[in-house]
């Protein structure tokens, strides 16, 4: 299903006028300098390919002859361009074992060379032939143009006197069609088009996932007698065609690119995640893409961005289509989401969801419902990322939360829910709670979370799970974890009010971890010293100490005659929105009074 995906979509961008999509035996690879020589083959000069538009140049991309998968003990090299050890001898490490190995593979380049180019009559060709049989590496040093910046980056070769490389020449691009065709692999029916052509015995590498191995990963690969079967081995254990199988791994390098114009690619936790649109025209797809990316990743700049998604989520949670916000949405647009994480030399799927865009758009707006609180703790929509950072520590004065500290599986788990609509993962609520009980933290966007788990899965039917949760303060709940959680908040401003905002430490600090999970343990503790704290405040406020005091007395009468000894994890959920809500009112500014009223 996936490569069936890939693979058509490689067709579709194929089909397209100025198509920036690799042809067949070509990609797209990171080049950094290109080395002209004279007919004669002789280095005359360095040309820097590289993109100096930021501080640091950057190789760039350029459509070069497709490399081979280089593995095992003699890796084979490229047509007509490599990396400098290949195509000079040349490499970084001075030691004698890099240094034999950059001989051994530039030998390996010149005989690769020498072999396929044999007869050939084009001037740039033979050009690249002399070069390589009069280059000596030793001899390097002495030419200016060679710098060490030079040295293990991707070069390709250029003659003197023109503007195109050598492998964009006429009969160098006949040759590589004919080296193409020569290829000896064994035929069977492809798994993914169900043609009989040749199998590709080894697929092309995956470049781009995060963490995954610098020289690219694989989805499909077997490379041990456990994985193989009925005395088949590499890609006969899965026969897919070389085309099929060119066509799946330059789609996914092409949505992975590491580009600034690339909207198709974001990085969810672990998950390297792409997509894509199918729709009636290009500018549907475009536009289609483009919203999908919002919803997925809102801007935190652009009001107007997310003044338009609000709009367009709004309407889909009323039922209405998409087209009656933006006409230039099709509503019937398929979408095509992949998650991709490093494992060794492979990926693993973290999730692989297909739908309509209007689908998508409902669950995305259905997902925020469920996070939504008054006061809401967003001014912008909060993307899985942020969210993610939620369940990490906070440090710092800032209290940021770190990448590195994402749960893996969490990430994936609560991305495929959002995406689908199912179940909130269990572990995102059991994660948030530990955090807030160890770090004290209970911001907006973790309150939240505890509410869309909850909210889920009581409109899901999930057992256990029946009383409403309330989005905005709600003081006839008598869920005892709620109002718990109202008559910490109200203690601790009991407290605040009492010795002002310079508390080495508050009660929130000291005891919040053991007060929603274990009530009975340490409220009587509490309620003790709020007494102190409204005795110091009757002395300076009274009216104040008056309201604080009423306050707690109305949280308590809907309390029972004893507190709960403890309180399962739902109860502790209840308890952070309760806290929430009754701290946030604090806050408020109080309603102007109606004329006539003091």
């Amino acid at each position: 299903m996936i490569l069936t995906a890939l693979n058509d979509y490689y067709d579709r961008l194929a089909a397209q006028p100025e198509s920036t999509i690799a042809p067949l035996g070509y990609s797209y690879e990171k080049i950094s300098f290109g080395l002209v020589l004279s007919p004669e083959g002789r280095l005359v000069d360095v040309l820097d390919l590289r993109d100096t538009s930021n501080k640091k140049p950057r190789p760039n991309l350029i459509l070069v002859t497709q490399p081979p998968k280089r593995s095992g003990v003699n890796p084979p090299p490229a047509f007509l361009w490599d990396n400098t050890k290949y195509a000079l001898g040349l490499t970084e490490g001075q030691d004698d074992k890099a240094q034999k190995r950059a001989a051994e593979a530039h030998k390996a380049f010149k005989d690769y060379h020498e072999e396929v180019l044999d007869g050939t009559d084009d001037e740039g060709l033979l050009a690249l032939l002399r070069f390589l049989r009069q280059w000596q590496p030793e001899h390097s040093g002495k030419l200016p143009a060679l710098s060490e910046e030079t040295l293990d980056t991707n070069v390709v070769f250029r003659l003197e006197g023109e503007r195109q490389f050598i492998h964009q020449r006429e009969a160098a691009k006949e040759l590589r069609k004919q080296l193409l065709e020569k290829a000896e692999s064994p035929e069977g029916t492809c798994l993914v088009t169900g043609e009989h052509a040749p199998v590709a015995r080894v697929h092309p590498s995956i470049k781009g996932v995060k963490d995954a191995q610098s020289m690219g990963a694989s989805i499909v690969s077997f490379n041990e007698k456990a994985y193989e079967s009925y005395g088949k081995s590499q890609g006969d254990n899965a026969p897919v065609s070389e085309k099929a199988a060119f066509a799946y791994t330059t789609t996914l390098n092409h949505l992975l690119r590491n580009e600034p114009d690339n909207h198709q690619r974001l990085q969810i936790g672990d998950a390297t995640t792409v997509f894509w649109a199918i729709a009636d025209d290009q500018s549907q797809t475009q536009v289609a893409e483009q919203t999908f990316a919002q919803m997925l990743n809102p801007g935190a700049s652009d009001e107007s961005e997310t003044e338009r998604l609000k709009r367009l989520l709004d309407s889909v949670a009323r039922g209405q289509p998409l087209r009656e916000q933006d006409p230039g949405l099709n509503d019937e647009a398929q979408i095509y989401v992949l998650g991709l994480a490093p494992n060794a030399s492979r990926l693993s799927i973290r999730y692989w969801e297909t739908g309509s865009l209007q689908s998508f758009a409902r669950r995305m707006a259905q997902h925020y419902q469920d996070l939504s609180l008054e006061p809401l703790p967003w001014k912008t929509f909060p993307g899985i990322w942020r969210l993610l950072l939620e369940t990490t520590p906070h440090r710092g004065k800032e209290k940021k939360g770190s990448w590195d500290d994402i749960p893996p599986q969490l990430s994936g788990e609560l991305t495929r829910s959002i995406l689908t609509g199912r179940r909130y993962p269990r572990s995102l609520l059991t994660n948030i709670i530990m955090r807030m009980r160890t770090d004290g933290d209970i911001s907006g966007l973790r309150v939240a979370l505890c509410k869309g788990v909850l909210a889920r899965e009581r409109r899901l039917g999930v057992k256990g799970i029946q009383e409403e949760v309330p989005v905005s303060l709600d003081k006839e709940n008598t869920n005892p974890g709620y109002r718990l959680g109202r008559l910490f908040a109200a203690l601790e401003n009991a407290q605040r009010a009492a010795l002002g905002d310079n508390v080495n430490a508050t009660i929130r600090d000291r005891y919040y971890g053991s007060a929603s999970a274990t009530p009975a343990s340490i409220f009587p503790v509490l309620l003790r010293n709020a007494q102190h704290h409204l005795g110091r405040l009757r002395k300076d406020k009274p009216g104040l100490a008056v309201n604080i005091e009423k306050e707690i007395g109305e949280i308590m009468d809907g309390l029972g005659s004893t507190f709960p000894k403890s309180l399962r994890l739902e109860s502790q959920g209840q308890f952070a929105i309760g806290y929430y809500h009754q701290s946030q009112s604090h806050f408020r500014k109080p309603e102007p009074a109606e004329q006539g009223e003091e």
